[in-house]
């Protein structure tokens, strides 16, 4: 699960992004706006819930957050702040975050407030299961099926193949792809992208399924249908 930590106390922002790190989340940290809102508004980044200071530097955090809503960015946001008059909570609330956080706060209370905002509704996790020719994956077990033939996928190959299955016939740099998988913090090389694709290749065969993964020569790769 990734997030984006919006926070210019660079102490408290090393902080938190250490305790999401050892609670196992990716963890992507901006310190001003400016930045922040670059961060927020691309989508490629698939993040999963954002937390985000009120005063941010350059440009407020409630205004970060109000552009994610206009551009349909729907992600569960937690406002961190030291503004506690109950008017403000109000503003922040009206003005698209999920949650409000009032500084100074404990870590375990934040860590609870992310796992209550990231628990998906049944309806939602229904997401999880995609189906393209004749394919089926199910996410959540790492199961991709074609007739009645079933493999098990590893981690990265099941969030590499649920990035592919989600976009059929869409075209996916290698750099698209390690912003998806392993978020922007990661020292992965493109090359590992291409040992990935190999992977699921081969499973495809395993499955003897109509689908290939097709490679642009100095584009990236696209899921189609035979």
């Amino acid at each position: 699960m990734k997030i984006l930590l919006l926070e210019d106390d660079f102490a408290l922002c090393s902080a938190i992004q250490s305790e999401l790190t050892k609670n196992g989340y990716m963890v992507d940290a901006c310190n001003d706006g400016e930045t922040a809102m670059l961060y927020a508004l691309h989508t490629d980044y698939s993040y999963d819930l954002a937390i985000v200071d009120r005063m941010l530097p350059i440009i407020d955090g409630l205004t970060i957050i109000k552009a994610m809503r206009k551009k349909n960015i729907q992600i569960p946001v937690i406002i961190i702040t030291g503004m506690t008059a109950l008017s403000e909570r109000i503003e922040g609330l009206d003005g698209g975050a999920d949650d409000y956080l009032v500084k100074p706060f404990h870590m375990q209370e934040l860590l609870a407030r992310v796992r209550a905002l990231t628990r998906r509704p049944v309806q939602i996790r229904a997401e999880d299961a995609l189906q393209y020719a004749d394919l089926h994956f199910d996410k959540s077990n790492r199961e991709l099926t074609c007739s009645l033939r079933t493999v098990f996928l590893t981690a990265k190959e099941s969030e590499l193949m649920y990035v592919l299955l989600k976009s059929p016939d869409t075209l996916f740099s290698r750099e698209q792809l390690i912003l998806k998988i392993w978020g922007t913090s990661s020292e992965v090389e493109p090359g590992n992208v291409d040992n990935y694709i190999s992977f699921l290749r081969k499973r495809l065969r395993e499955l003897k399924s109509s689908c290939e993964i097709k490679t642009v020569y100095g584009a990236g790769y696209s899921l189609t249908h035979k």
